[in-house]
């Protein structure tokens, strides 16, 4: 039986916000107050559509957006941890859900030849128009009201899993590998031997701690283990592939 990594990506793989990190290719590096002020709360997607748009306008070329996006840091460790995991695809599997773009994380991945280590990725659809701006789509719609309108990652892990085991495939252990709020979800369907790895310091770590805490069953069935660096998820995937 295989093993699943399941990843989010920005401050996990990447050790920054890939939608923050493309205004460095502006000639200002900075967005006006009339496009920051436009985001809403739970309607992220549609604001980047705006900065896309912007970016555009500026007459920024996909080539220098492309260009700036690779040389995002990636978070200590994950190099390591990926280039691992594309030797031993055999007996693991891993995908990535993010709530990032399908461009940003193609070209991160593919300038720092990681690509081949991550099986799917679940993401907003993003592409160039005529006019070479990016435009960027919501991933699904949903129901949960725990989630961003865009992407319950619950609901993809759900549907991954249900398919892969329509085609055979049962996972021994399952890792959920995140930082952020939007992490919480999925850990809802993990099982009792798999591992939810919140990153230290950062809000799915506090979210985790506040369900511990509370009286009654914490609803999350899953073992919990803080990680700093890729180094630690690669010592924890070792031992579980060796017992």
């Amino acid at each position: 039986m295989k093993t699943l990594m399941v990843f989010d990506f920005d401050h996990t793989v990447v050790d920054d916000n890939s939608d923050t990190w493309v205004v460095r290719c502006l000639p200002g590096q900075t967005l006006p107050d009339s496009v920051k002020s436009s985001y809403e709360k739970g309607h992220w997607t549609e604001y980047m559509g705006r900065v896309m748009n912007y970016i555009g306008e500026q007459e920024v070329s996909p080539d220098r957006v492309q260009s700036v996006m690779e040389t995002i840091p990636f978070t200590a460790g994950m190099t390591d941890l990926l280039t691992f995991i594309s030797q031993n695809k055999s007996t693991i599997d891993c995908i990535v859900i993010s709530d990032s773009n399908t461009m940003f994380i193609d070209w991160i991945l593919h300038a720092a030849g990681l690509h081949a280590a991550v099986d799917q990725v679940f993401t907003n659809p993003a592409k160039f128009n005529e006019l070479g701006y990016m435009e960027v789509q919501c991933y699904h719609s949903h129901e949960c009201n725990r989630c961003p309108v865009n992407l319950c990652k619950k609901k993809v892990l759900e549907l991954y899993l249900s398919e892969q085991s329509d085609g055979g495939v049962e996972y021994e252990h399952i890792f959920y590998v995140g930082d952020g709020g939007n992490d919480l979800c999925p850990s809802f369907c993990l099982r009792g031997h798999d591992v939810v790895m919140p990153r230290k310091g950062y809000t799915l770590e506090k979210l985790l701690a506040k369900l511990e805490g509370q009286e009654g069953n914490s609803s999350v069935r899953a073992r919990v283990l803080a990680w700093s660096s890729g180094t630690d998820i690669l010592q924890e995937l070792k031992a579980s592939m060796q017992s």
